[in-house]
């Protein structure tokens, strides 16, 4: 059922990443359709692209441009498609806004300005993303990201002001801090759809009210999570708890420890497409790839 904005983010979407080719470095747009395409067997609500496990932070404006492009044509109707289109100036974030909504995006992640994190006050950040969502032709998300990254931190209070705005539908939350996250919940504006970032998380997540998740780990795990999602809102909570069990660990095993590289080298390792992130990322050290591939064969996979 749609929420507000039209748009329901009820259920899993998953935060792509991003394959550079190996030689040249650009944008492998063949094989991220690729993994789009495997990623939609299963029970998601959609993709996220251009978040912070895409690797955001490096793509130039063309190249997140080329990759919705490019992915908007593996993604049916019925299926979203998700911008992040975060950039430090209100203006480079409108236009990468207008972009996402011109290559087909149904919605708009959009995380905070943080270069300047001192002068991002409640107001100043108010004033940006109500200009954002003005500007925006499609509903826009705000994004928590975790506090171990660069960024500001959303109070409580900010989000159930911003969640007033017509356009602003929902929140992605990183924090992994359950009461954090359930105060949002209860402050903002019946209908706004708040979505937890932790795979560790979802299960309590669902339970204290959110719509769904954003989940890095979906990348590696798209049944296990969809699934989860899914026998939640059935009623099914063994098999729900017992999905949890299970997706948990790799969480936070790969996700929380290892970060990009991490989900990169597990995602070749299970037939799809990760590769080398982009410098100056590096690649996964060869000496902790023995606890990559120890987590997936706990896991069963």
């Amino acid at each position: 059922m749609a929420e507000g904005g039209g748009v329901s983010l009820d259920g899993i979407l998953i935060p792509a990443a991003t394959p550079f080719d190996p030689v040249t470095g650009d944008v492998e747009i063949v094989n991220l359709r690729t993994n789009v395409r495997a990623w939609l067997e299963h029970p998601i609500l959609g993709i996220v692209l251009g978040g912070s496990t895409g690797e955001a932070v490096f793509l130039e404006r063309d190249e997140r441009r080329a990759l919705l492009a490019g992915v908007r044509a593996v993604i049916p109707d019925d299926r979203l498609m998700v911008a992040g289109t975060g950039a430090e100036s209100t203006r480079g974030t409108v236009a990468l806004t207008r972009d996402a909504a011109e290559a087909g995006a149904d919605a708009v992640l959009v995380q905070p300005p943080a270069y300047y994190r001192g002068a991002m006050t409640p107001e100043v950040l108010r004033r940006h993303y109500h200009a954002v969502a003005d500007a925006s032709p499609i509903p826009v998300i705000l994004y928590q990201v975790p506090l171990r990254f660069s960024t500001v931190e959303f109070s409580t209070g900010l989000v159930a002001e911003l969640s007033e705005h017509p356009n602003i539908i929902g929140i992605k939350d990183s924090r992994g801090d359950l009461a954090a996250l359930s105060d949002l919940i209860i402050h903002s504006r019946d209908g706004f759809q708040v979505l937890v970032g932790s795979g560790a998380a979802l299960y309590p997540s669902l339970e204290v009210g959110a719509a769904g998740g954003i989940l890095g780990v979906a990348n590696l795990v798209p049944g296990w999570a969809g699934e989860l999602h899914a026998a939640f809102r059935s009623g099914d909570h063994v098999r729900a708890g017992t999905l949890q069990e299970q997706m948990g660990p790799l969480h936070k095993e790969i996700v929380a420890a290892l970060g990009v590289p991490g989900v990169k080298f597990a995602l070749d390792r299970l037939g799809l497409v990760g590769g080398d992130p982009r410098p100056p990322l590096a690649p996964l050290p060869e000496k902790v790839r023995p606890r990559v591939l120890a987590a997936l064969e706990r896991a069963g996979l």
